[in-house]
């Protein structure tokens, strides 16, 4: 008996098969491998990074002292004989735009701080251009100072500089020249009671300290899966990342808010600056390169409010990747020349025979800027932006949705299983140790972030070209407790399909599809499993069941 065999072939023998095989062994099989190495490549960088911060963390859990035993820290107390003086000016800066949702809360949480009312300075910038909110902003500041509160409700002529021309403006007013530190909460920042007693301290006996960062802690994250997602990427972000520069090199990115600066560090850093959309990125770097310490301090907490609808989130992650890629291409080589800093006095050193401590602050009015070594060069570069800030994006988009779903149409193309399946489940592993109690999701936020992960890589491309959409600044949308009162009060709205449906999204849901069938009819490798679960997480954010949905009257 003669054995027949039959020969599948999944591309027709049509002129576009002609076509593809003509053209494939000499060009696709090379460029496509060429970008599965540089994905390996981008991967293993990952690893490595994630795993060197793992250890570390580790090692500082177990090892390290304490921000109080590492530096000097003691309570700060009302003195008998000057009374107040002894505790430092204090200036608390709240920037606002169009914040009707949240601005109480913020002011509210401000002005119950417990420091004397005469050592506090608060400053409310508001930039709203809604007339109607400007004027409830305004009265809710009248409101606190008919109480003995010292706060100032500025405005300005324009938006010029955004969040950076706001806080740059507001220190050039007189009533803030005696003030030596400052405090920046966004408007839905809300401080307890005792955050200056526990930050100030580190900088008042510390003076290479620049920066005392608190940790943010979420008030809305168990509203819905979105804001989980988040919590899980912000975690590992404040858990680890900032936890490791502070303990190691004492340098990591300002987060924008919720932390405590001296004054004397923005001026000889050069101010703040509206290059990039992450202003507190870039006076963090510059005024590490002159020698100053930052201290985070995880016990700290402030809580805030997370983007609950993905309209929102999705322009603070533009905003967040953007920033970053176009603060490298407008930095590094300031950072590469950066030179040895000599002896030099203490910009901001005020003498004072108030003080307590007279004979420690004597001791002071010169200070030996540190050099800026090699070792925190390459760190700056290399860990905080090119690892963290660029190819954690790039390598989850390209490698896991473009480049290994392309080599399943393209079998002469081998992935190795360390590099697809081991290495990745390893980071994300280590991504997932922030956030214990959301473990049960951990695979759902890996499918998300691959999603996210387009959205990111594009903002970081349009970075580091420095292209059109690189400036462009949208203040993230705070709900508060709106979004009860809408949806207790509205029960139909109406369907926005702009802000519903998402083109690009559905895209990848339909070429993903078309993979993962190919995969399931021809492939070897069983990766239509994975695709088939990315389709349809492409699929529901393609047609918005992500997030919060206002209601819509």
């Amino acid at each position: 008996m003669t054995d027949i065999i039959f020969e599948i072939n999944p591309i027709p023998d049509t002129q576009f098969g002609m076509l593809w095989e003509v053209i494939k062994a000499p060009l696709i099989v090379p460029l496509l491998q060429f970008a599965v190495y540089i994905c390996l490549t981008m991967t293993v960088m990952l690893f490595v990074e994630r795993l060197y911060m793992g250890v570390v963390i580790i090692l500082i859990k177990l090892f390290w002292k304490k921000p109080e035993q590492r530096y000097r820290w003691q309570p700060i107390y009302k003195d008998a004989e000057i009374g107040n003086m002894s505790f430092p000016k204090v200036l608390i800066q709240i920037p606002m735009f169009n914040e009707k949702e949240v601005y109480k809360i913020s002011i509210g949480a401000a002005c119950s701080l417990s420091w004397p009312v005469d050592r506090l300075v608060i400053q409310v910038l508001d930039d709203s251009t809604d007339h109607n909110i400007k004027d409830l902003i305004e009265n809710e500041c009248r409101r606190w100072a008919s109480k003995g509160v010292n706060i100032w409700y500025q405005i300005r002529q324009n938006r010029g500089g955004y969040k950076a021309g706001a806080l740059k403006d507001g220190l050039t007013h007189d009533y803030v020249k005696d003030c030596k530190y400052v405090t920046i909460f966004d408007a839905d920042f809300r401080p307890e009671p005792d955050f200056l007693q526990r930050a100030i301290p580190f900088l008042e006996f510390n003076p290479k300290i620049a920066l005392v960062q608190a940790r943010w802690r979420f008030v809305n994250s168990n509203e819905c899966l979105l804001t989980r997602m988040q919590e899980m990427s912000l975690d590992y972000h404040f858990t680890v990342e900032q936890e490791v520069g502070s303990a190691t090199h004492a340098f990591f990115g300002f987060n924008g808010t919720g932390g405590v600066w001296r004054i004397a560090a923005i001026n000889e850093a050069g101010g703040w600056k509206d290059r990039t959309t992450v202003e507190d990125m870039d006076l963090a770097v510059r005024a590490s390169l002159q020698g100053w310490k930052f201290v985070y301090l995880g016990d700290l907490q402030v809580k805030s409010e997370l983007p609950s609808t993905f309209k929102a989130f999705r322009y603070q992650q533009h905003r967040w990747s953007c920033g970053p890629a176009n603060l490298f291409r407008k930095m590094v080589l300031e950072i590469i020349r950066t030179k040895v800093s000599y002896l030099r006095p203490l910009i901001s050193y005020h003498f004072s025979l108030f003080h307590r401590n007279v004979v420690n602050n004597a001791s002071v009015g010169w200070r030996l800027l540190q050099k800026v070594t090699v070792w925190k060069k390459l760190y700056v570069i290399y860990n905080f932006f090119i690892v963290r800030k660029i190819i954690a994006h790039m390598v989850t988009f390209f490698f896991f949705c473009v480049v290994l779903p392309l080599t399943i149409l393209v079998p002469e193309v081998e992935v190795p299983a360390w590099g697809a399946i081991y290495i990745p489940c390893i980071i994300t592993t280590l991504n997932s140790v922030g956030t214990p109690r959301s473990i049960h999701l951990l695979f759902y936020w890996i499918l998300f972030e691959n999603v996210m992960s387009f959205h990111r890589t594009k903002a970081t491309i349009i970075g580091l070209l420095d292209a059109k959409r690189s400036n462009e600044w949208v203040v993230t949308e705070k709900l508060g407790d709106s979004i009860k009162t809408r949806k207790s009060t509205h029960k139909k709205f109406k369907f926005n399909f702009s802000d519903r449906i998402h083109v690009i999204e559905l895209g990848f849901a339909v070429y993903l599809f078309f993979i993962g069938c190919y995969d399931f009819m021809y492939g070897k490798h069983r990766y239509f499993i994975y695709i088939f679960l990315q389709v349809i997480t492409f699929l529901i954010v393609g047609v918005g069941y992500v997030g919060t949905v206002v209601p819509r009257t």
